[in-house]
């Protein structure tokens, strides 16, 4: 179907005036809506805007061939006046429009439809895509057809058609501003950067291009589609595709080369199409050449440039004296596509090619020609960076990290819940794991344990051989107390007996051993006179009111364990029970034995007998440790405000104190600060 320039103007301007309405009612289109703006095709090729047309009087400046586009340009001057807040607005407006009027092509959707459903096909299934001169989003139609959970970040400079871009997918990363704004946090970052992108010599300000030692890269900063190149080489990842239609120029001009031969090194060549000139005929009224490049980034490259690739930087003398591509001229073109001398855009002499077909059937030719260009591209080279084999290595090395320790804890657990003896110890227990409970019996038995269970401070030491008594009263005392009743402290499950095994199993003197009241039947009262009045106060207490001052005190010591967070270390024999003394004597008599049976390092020896020695064991035993602050970079917790930049001082939501780097208008990374010093 032919141009017709009075169609395509209505149609943007009714896509425009849609637009604005969305904007001031703040929702998304209906799905009529949704069509009207897709009818916007830019204003390549609509040249009328150029003239004024701000009176009727101006419709004599007009061609008489433009005539009929008078009305509708006052319309469209009419319409921007009145949706926009001033004269500045209104200017920025109408000048981006006539800025588009020699570039904004805009490619079929079966172009980028074909292009899109190839790369599909041959394995580039994209998690992350950059649209550099994203249009009104033809090729992020393409992308999302064949991968709807793609993550697509499009730039769009023209004001009017980013505000159209930005309705048609709300829910994609739409930025109204140069390609050169990008951020460093994005390079290295994409799986795919595909567009058709702008042509001419018009330079890009760019200080990673301007200031670098790079020959290519400070000549590519002077010519837009050159600088389109390598910025996206930049912006993908390794392995990660190009795939740009752009002017002829970048292919032919013999002054390029140096921009071809940096592409070769940092990249492989994946596929080459000469598009035909009638390509934009129906869009936008114009015959200009263009090509279909596809480079795949490898610059890990150190060898030799191969044969293919030595073409693609060489050009070739025509028999009209033009240049052109050494690749180009050996592949040839697409089928139904007639070559023909002409003229380009500046009157100069170059080939001419036009498809003989319609759109659809130039759409199968470039399908039929990217099969064969693909076979180059490098599928293994793609897969090795892509984003979801590192989430699955990753994830498989997180989960061997958890279940391999599984084990090991149900051992702790056993020892912590049943008490066993020193010889079991080696066979449950790993000697470089400590339970949460370590009971600490190695060196204790000839040292004078000093601990606070007791509320007087008295020492427990193993107690001598019985001497008889010379009085009458100390034989009286050596009256076995009465049974007592169960304490709050559970004594170990081996140490819980029925009365009557323990009377049939020891004999009376045994029974009298283990009653923590021994201590003071035993005392001679001629060789230990009273000190102070000690003994008195001590004989005046009853047996149930001494009990109840050690579980007093015992209650007081877990009360000040906790209030300064130092973890329990005594070992539980000598938590005040009605059988623990018991206990604790019985293991006092083996001190030889039982370091033979459990090995211990020598650093845990000596802290061991540090230990036993010390009046405060539970307190040397484990220092509490110093949390270590977390510095590891972690996502900003919101959207950084305007004012913020690179470096900033901020706090996060738990109130650390970082600064701020990476910063993008869809996020920041925290960088925590190490205040302690």
């Amino acid at each position: 179907m032919a141009f017709n320039r009075k169609q395509r103007l209505r149609d943007n301007i009714e896509a425009i005036r849609t637009a604005f309405v969305l904007d001031r009612e703040q929702r998304t289109p209906t799905a009529r809506e949704r069509l009207l703006l897709e009818r916007y095709c830019g204003f390549g090729g609509l040249k009328c805007i150029l003239n004024p047309a701000r009176e009727l009087t101006d419709a004599v400046h007009w061609a008489k061939s433009d005539l009929e586009l008078f009305a509708p340009t006052v319309e469209l001057h009419k319409l921007l006046r009145e949706n926009t807040k001033d004269d500045t607005e209104y200017k920025r407006y109408m000048d981006a429009m006539k800025q588009s009027v020699l570039t904004a092509f805009y490619t079929p959707p079966e172009i980028t439809g074909t292009i899109a459903d190839v790369l599909h096909k041959h394995g580039i299934r994209p998690d992350r895509v950059l649209e550099p001169s994203a249009g009104v989003g033809a090729f992020v139609d393409a992308v999302l057809e064949n991968k709807p959970d793609a993550d697509i970040m499009a730039f769009e400079k023209d004001l009017m058609t980013g505000k159209i871009l930005r309705h048609l997918h709300s829910d994609q990363k739409v930025r109204i501003q140069g390609y050169e704004k990008i951020e460093k946090p994005f390079m290295n970052h994409f799986d795919l950067a595909i567009s058709n992108i702008p042509f001419g010599d018009v330079a890009v300000f760019d200080p990673e291009f301007t200031n670098s030692h790079d020959v290519a890269r400070r000549s590519a900063s002077k010519t837009i589609h050159n600088y389109f190149f390598l910025k996206s080489l930049d912006a993908v990842r390794e392995g990660g595709i190009v795939a740009f239609i752009t002017s002829q120029g970048v292919l032919d001009a013999p002054t390029n080369a140096p921009i071809r031969e940096y592409m070769m090194n940092h990249a492989n060549l994946v596929g080459v199409a000469r598009l035909p000139n009638n390509l934009f005929t129906e869009n936008a009224g114009t015959e200009v050449g263009s090509d279909l490049i596809i480079l795949q980034k490898n610059s890990g490259k150190n060898g030799e440039l191969y044969y293919n690739e030595k073409l693609f930087v060489q050009t070739e003398q025509t028999p009209i004296g033009t240049s052109v591509n050494g690749y180009v001229w050996s592949i040839g073109s697409l089928s139904h596509t007639d070559l023909t001398k002409s003229t380009d855009p500046y009157g100069k002499p170059a080939y001419k090619l036009m498809h003989r077909g319609d759109t659809v059937q130039l759409a199968e030719d470039l399908r039929e020609h990217l099969k064969i260009e693909l076979h180059q591209l490098n599928r293994e080279l793609y897969e090795r960076h892509s984003l979801h084999p590192t989430q699955t290595e990753s994830t498989d090395k997180s989960m061997n990290v958890e279940v391999q320790p599984s084990p090991k804890v149900e051992a702790v657990t056993s020892t912590a819940n049943v008490f066993i003896t020193e010889a079991e110890k080696p066979k449950v227990q790993p000697i470089d794991e400590k339970p949460e409970i370590e009971p600490r019996q190695t060196n204790h038995s000839n040292a004078v344990q000093l601990t606070l269970l007791d509320l007087w401070g008295m020492p427990i030491e193993e107690p001598a051989k019985k001497k008889k008594a010379t009085k009458k009263e100390n034989k009286a005392k050596r009256i076995p107390s009465k049974p007592k009743p169960p304490v709050m402290a559970a004594p170990p499950v081996e140490s819980v007996k029925p009365a009557t095994e323990s009377k049939e199993a020891k004999p009376e003197n045994a029974e009298k051993q283990g009653d923590p009241e021994d201590i003071y039947a035993t005392l001679d009262w001629e060789t230990n006179p009273p000190i102070n009045g000690f003994y008195e106060t001590m004989m005046s207490l009853t047996p149930e009111r001494r009990k109840a001052l050690r579980l007093e005190a015992e209650r007081h010591r877990q009360e000040q364990l906790k209030k300064l967070g130092v973890k329990d270390t005594l070992n539980p024999a000598f938590v005040p029970s009605s059988g623990n003394q018991a206990e604790q004597k019985e293991a006092a008599k083996q001190p030889k034995a039982q370091p033979e049976a459990t090995p211990v390092p020598v650093t845990d020896n000596s802290q061991s007998e540090k230990a036993t020695t010390s009046l405060f064991s539970e307190f040397e035993t484990e220092k509490p440790k110093e949390e270590v602050p977390d510095l590891t970079p972690r996502p900003y917790h919101r959207t950084p405000e305007m004012h913020l930049r690179e470096g900033s001082l901020v706090a996060n939501r738990a109130r650390d104190i970082g600064y701020l780097k990476d910063i993008t208008p869809y996020g920041a990374t925290f960088q925590p600060l190490d205040l302690k010093g």
